[in-house]
């Protein structure tokens, strides 16, 4: 039997067919992954099948009913979004339940039952936070573990569908996410799990379905093929998984020079960052890594130590400063903090450079367009024109936008706080080439922070591991994983 099914499906927006024809099925008790590069069509499938988009054509019926004509047959299938969205200045008990109604609180709430009953709940998926924590306060890993409690704590679904869950978890949450979603499939439920990580989806998947350029490309059991297979069939081509990425061109200059820097999360780092280098940091989600590169970027404050860009002493505490005098700093949290999602590519481009746009009347359309087409060109940024809203591009293409612009600002340090999160195999590639040439035909500095550590040792010249805020430890690109596992974990 089939719980959710489309066929036929087909969607078109200007100037672009997000998805051709497609059919897909999910069935009780089976943990179906969907894969493909960013742009693939899978955000799209996901928007028909949760009722937000209606299709030119095709169905999609949910325990065999037209649920095109009968929209609250969508009420069955619960959707976890990769983005955290939540509401940043409530609680976790008030984040959970709401809407009220449909929780069974009536009329006036009171605060004190619905804390109450938050906590089972909380105990339930191991979320480590009060029912009264505000949700701002509370670790990113948390948010993302909230909103997917709040998604099924009723068990009114038939469908669970995780977009990139893990992206936010440290490993231990990401253990708890798969046992928690084993135990759905033991239910009956179907499980949609779409992820970018070939090691998740072999780990927890039944059946998987690939797609590219908007169709559906192939189908499988998982136990039936390997990941080189996943990549041909999301590519079209052979990906060298074994491929470095990093520089070959590191000079003896020190570039960037921090020394015993200490701030809200991080204590006494000291690190040198030379010429044309790869750094990488590796940690737990919470080690300290992006508060530290936000501390040098003037974003968060810095206590004490000091920073030499050049032998030149550090202004902390401004960011303006920074980007003016070549540290730029790349978010991870990239559709909140790294664009500005109804603006145009043209526009989020060219605000990094405003003085060099002026024309007579004002901000030139004309250097405005010539620069974005610049950037456009060289970083092979897919989009039919400069013109499209930024927040409509797929992740990788969004990252791209980001480090064109960034390169006009003529950098010395580019610091990339997981640059490939949410990033397909493919395009990730992309990334690092744009990493390496960067140093090595540039001379900039990178730093890179990432979570995973196949990433990291790839890509770095030499590793440094954060543990709990501290530098405890600085490894080459030839170090055993093992070793450096154990250093930031504590166990070195």
């Amino acid at each position: 039997m089939k719980i959710l099914e489309a066929t036929g499906i087909t969607k078109v927006f200007p100037g672009v067919v997000a998805l051709d024809s497609v059919d897909v099925s999910f069935e009780p008790g089976q943990i179906h992954c969907i894969i493909g590069e960013n742009g693939a069509g899978k955000s799209t499938l996901i928007k028909c099948l949760t009722g937000v988009y209606t299709p030119e054509q095709g169905e999609v019926r949910i325990n065999g009913q037209d649920a095109l004509k009968q929209k609250e047959l969508f009420d069955k299938v619960a959707y976890v979004p990769q983005e955290i969205d939540l509401f940043a200045h409530m609680s976790v008990a008030e984040n959970l339940f709401i809407p009220y109604e449909k929780s069974g609180f009536k009329g006036m709430v009171n605060q004190r039952a619905l804390e109450k009953a938050a906590v089972p709940v909380l105990e339930r998926f191991s979320i480590p936070v009060r029912p009264d924590d505000l949700v701002k306060d509370i670790s990113v890993s948390s948010q993302q573990l909230l909103q997917i409690a709040r998604a099924i704590m009723h068990e009114n679904y038939d469908v669970l569908m995780l977009d990139e869950p893990t992206t936010s978890l440290t490993t231990k949450d990401t253990q708890i996410l798969f046992d928690i979603i084993q135990n759905i499939r033991k239910q009956n439920k179907a499980v949609i799990f779409i992820s970018h990580k070939l090691e998740e989806i072999f780990a927890l998947g039944d059946v998987i379905t690939v797609f590219r350029n908007g169709a559906k490309v192939a189908y499988s059991e998982i136990k039936d093929v390997d990941i080189p297979w996943v990549i041909r069939q999301m590519t079209g081509k052979d990906v060298d998984q074994n491929q470095v990425y990093y520089s070959n061109k590191v000079t003896d200059e020190v570039l960037l020079e921090v020394d015993n820097l200490t701030g809200e999360r991080f204590t006494d780092v000291s690190f040198k960052l030379k010429r044309g280098e790869i750094l990488g940091f590796s940690g737990l989600v919470g080690a300290g890594r992006s508060e530290l590169m936000q501390a040098i970027f003037g974003y968060l404050p810095a206590y004490k130590g000091s920073v030499k860009l050049d032998g030149e002493n550090w202004k902390l505490g401004d960011p303006t400063f920074s980007v003016q005098h070549g540290f730029i700093y790349l978010p991870e949290e990239r559709k909140k903090q790294g664009i500005l999602p109804v603006l145009s590519i043209r526009e989020n481009i060219s605000m990094a450079v405003l003085d060099d746009m002026k024309g007579p009347l004002g901000i030139s359309g004309r250097k405005e367009e010539e620069l974005a087409q610049k950037v456009i060109s060289t970083y092979d940024v897919k989009t039919p024109d400069a013109d499209k809203e930024i927040q409509f591009l797929s992740g990788g293409n969004q990252q791209k936008v980001i480090i064109g612009r960034a390169m006009c600002c003529n950098p010395k340090v580019m610091v990339f706080d997981e640059p490939t999160k949410g990033i397909d195999v493919g395009t990730k590639a992309e990334i690092y080439r744009l990493m390496k040439e960067l140093a090595e035909e540039k001379g900039i500095g990178i730093i890179l922070i990432s979570s995973e550590m196949d990433e990291v040792r790839k890509c770095s010249n030499r590793i440094i591991a954060l543990y709990e805020g501290r530098k405890v430890g600085e490894f080459d690109s030839s170090s055993d994983k093992e070793e450096i596992l154990s250093a930031i974990i504590g166990v070195a």
